[in-house]
């Protein structure tokens, strides 16, 4: 079996072993395994069966873990990607009243195209020539669209008919144990506890089973539950109609933007990639990527990419694909306990979104806030994403911003034809589409 494996993964060139890599593959396990809870919660808001749900977030990123490290032999794991999840239901689904299965489709179409940039090698040409303060503002927005949920699902943000938003009962049971579950995850982070979200998932459920009556213990293991509720009901013909290109579009950037990102980080942080960013296998890396994320919408799991929290095996001394496959073995057996999964409250993951919109807001450190053609439309883009409650019209209106402040500040060498046919593309749609 060892040389079984040291032939797969190379370990000795890579300065690694076996049990490094499993304990490397535990650790990423742990600190990701919340999004079974978060996932199929967040998803079934749109009517789509929790179980189902869960049985398949388990299985596509068992499959996309298991396929990075065989196929690139990087320590990175996949699964659906916050952000992308929460657009999907909250924006496309409640706020834009397209019904899951066109809205998954949607999610789709924009995941192939993300394949088709990979593949055609545009992927690296687009980053390039999109702007930093854009490229930041999205992953802010997000962000921020992020946490509002949070704080809407645990019920300290609730609607008001005379100021749109107000403060919500403070003293409620699903704001007490929603702010403990928060509280526990930021803490156990500050500590470089890389549990901490699943921790506090686990202990706030504990105290819904003792102290919510809706919440009902239904034991621990069972067989999986069906898929077919989900599987084969993706609307692909549905949601290919104009007035959706705007989300379709929107699903890629924000896939292009999140994935590369974060494959960069976790390679670099791993000592694989040289000066230029480039490291071992990185096209099968990148078409791993692309292509996982279109078989997450394809299978109803939303899209599927790479995972910052990779990052908690990489610190543990995980360097080889085995890291990658023994996540994946771990999500296959997870599968068995949907049970539990069923247990958890939406407000028990409320606090992993906000710690989760935490660290994508910090991303803003890096605008030119001295440069007000920078600063305004990374601010424009991230704030108007949980205003708009809309995705896609912050990103629009940044592209816009940032094209119309450089034209009419003289600063026509930061513009170039990329940024240019977007902000364009985005202005017909507000015209032509959504009036």
């Amino acid at each position: 079996m060892n040389a079984l494996l040291e032939k797969l993964f190379q370990l000795k060139a890579k300065q690694t072993s076996v049990s490094t890599e499993i304990i490397a593959g535990c650790t990423t396990f742990l600190t990701m395994v919340y999004i079974i809870f978060v996932n199929p919660n967040i998803l079934s808001s749109t009517g789509m069966d929790k179980e189902a749900v869960f049985v398949l977030t388990c299985l596509v990123t068992a499959f996309a873990s298991m396929l990075m490290g065989f196929a690139a032999n990087l320590p990175i794991a996949l699964a659906p990607a916050m952000g992308l999840n929460v657009f999907f239901a909250y924006s496309i689904c409640s706020t834009m009243g397209y019904s899951w299965e066109i809205g998954m489709g949607a999610i789709f179409w924009g995941s192939a195209c993300f394949f088709l940039l990979s593949l055609f090698k545009i992927r690296h040409w687009l980053i390039h020539h999109i702007p930093q303060c854009l490229r930041v503002g999205i992953s802010a927005g997000i962000g921020l669209f992020i946490a509002f949920m949070g704080f809407q699902n645990m019920g300290i943000v609730v609607d008001s008919p005379a100021t749109l938003l107000t403060i919500g009962n403070l003293l409620s049971l699903k704001v007490l144990l929603g702010t403990l579950g928060f509280f526990i995850i930021i803490i156990l982070a500050a500590k470089n506890i890389h549990a901490a979200v699943l921790i506090s998932i686990i202990v706030v459920t504990l105290f819904a089973v003792w102290l919510d009556p809706e919440i009902h213990y239904s034991g621990i293991t069972s067989l999986p539950p069906d898929v077919t509720t989900v599987v084969g009901h993706i609307d692909l013909a549905g949601s290919l109609n104009l007035g959706i290109m705007g989300v379709i579009f929107s699903v890629m950037i924000i896939s292009l933007f999140d994935s590369s990102g974060t494959i960069l980080a976790l390679t670099d942080k791993a000592g694989l990639s040289d000066q230029n960013g480039r490291f071992p296998k990185m096209r099968q890396a990148l078409l791993v990527d692309s292509f996982s994320s279109a078989l997450g919408g394809l299978f109803g799991t939303s899209s599927v990419l790479t995972y910052i929290e990779s990052s908690a095996g990489v610190s543990v001394g995980g360097r080889t694909g085995l890291t990658a496959v023994v996540v994946g073995l771990l999500f296959l057996v997870v599968i068995f306990f949907a049970p539990l999964a069923s247990l958890v409250p939406i407000y028990a993951t409320s606090g992993a979104l906000i710690f989760v919109g935490i660290l994508m807001v910090s991303s803003l450190v890096k605008v030119n806030w001295s440069d007000l053609t920078e600063a305004a439309p990374a601010f424009i883009t991230a704030l108007m994403m949980p205003f708009a409650f809309a995705i896609t019209e912050g990103v629009a209106l940044g592209f816009i911003s940032y094209v119309v402040l450089k034209a009419f500040t003289g600063k026509f060498k930061d513009l170039n034809l990329c940024v240019i046919t977007f902000a364009v593309l985005f202005l017909l749609k507000f015209i032509f589409i959504d009036h």
